[in-house]
């Protein structure tokens, strides 16, 4: 199967917008495109210099389009407070009627948002108040906190996963998706995917699973969907300029 094609900006400098970037989402959305995904960070080394916040960005997204998917790719829960990420999330889902995706991962400090703001930067314990506050959330998506969420049984969660590392794919295999980065080859998320499908039946999990992948527009996405993606994510990096962006939108999702 085709994977889903999206759009995946960091909203710093030139899209450093959230007008523009709303404009953009709905772009993408008239071109036929399924995704609109926004990097998720508090500062970011130079060049770059403005940094937006997606989630006020991502809400301006949801009033602007109909069907368009959008979500943080990714949110480091350790610097996020679960109960609420939890409210935030749930008003986000249920202003684009059951459209968000949840990035989640466990961050870095290689950019400095997380150790000069007094976040946890040790990466141990970055995991740990991950999997706590996973484990928060799902608890508050179900009706801890009301009102609950469009989706069911819960707002889809996508785990990153630096490759080569496994822990991380470990948990993800629990979630609903994977977002792997700095994947070599198409055959290297053939291998994730079969040690995904393998501890899922093993733990007896089952529906619907998804596989994202990112590159570079030119990229030809026939090899990822060969090897298991169910979204292909064209990104440009911490540059992304607005022509080329626009220019990738304009050629829509097959281009």
């Amino acid at each position: 199967m085709p994977a889903r094609r999206a759009i995946f900006v960091a909203p710093f400098d030139e899209l450093a917008d959230p007008r523009l970037l709303a404009e953009l989402a709905a772009e993408a959305e008239a071109e036929g495109w399924d995704g609109f995904f926004l990097w998720d960070h508090i500062v970011y080394s130079a060049p770059t210099s403005a940094v937006l916040d997606p989630w006020i960005a991502m809400a301006a997204i949801a009033m602007t389009t109909e069907r368009l998917i959008t979500g943080p790719m990714v949110t480091p829960l350790s610097r996020r407070r679960p109960h609420k990420l939890a409210r935030e999330t749930v008003t986000l889902d249920l202003l684009s009627g059951g459209r968000l995706v949840l990035g989640v991962g466990l961050g870095s400090d290689r950019h400095g948002e997380l150790s000069p703001f007094g976040e946890v930067a040790e990466p141990r314990e970055r995991a740990r108040l991950l999997d706590e506050a996973l484990a928060n959330l799902d608890d508050y998506w179900s009706g801890t906190f009301l009102p609950r969420p469009v989706q069911r049984p819960r707002i889809p969660i996508w785990a990153a996963a630096r490759w080569p590392a496994r822990r991380p794919v470990r948990r993800a295999a629990r979630l609903d998706g994977l977002f792997p980065i700095d994947l070599p080859t198409p055959s290297a998320l053939t291998e994730l995917a079969g040690e995904i499908a393998a501890q899922r039946a093993e733990e007896g999990l089952d529906g619907p699973y998804d596989l994202a992948v990112t590159n570079r527009p030119g990229t030809d996405p026939g090899p990822w969907e060969a090897a298991g993606a169910t979204w292909y994510l064209t990104g440009w990096g911490a540059q992304p300029r607005l022509r080329a962006v626009r220019e990738a939108i304009k050629a829509g999702p097959n281009g």
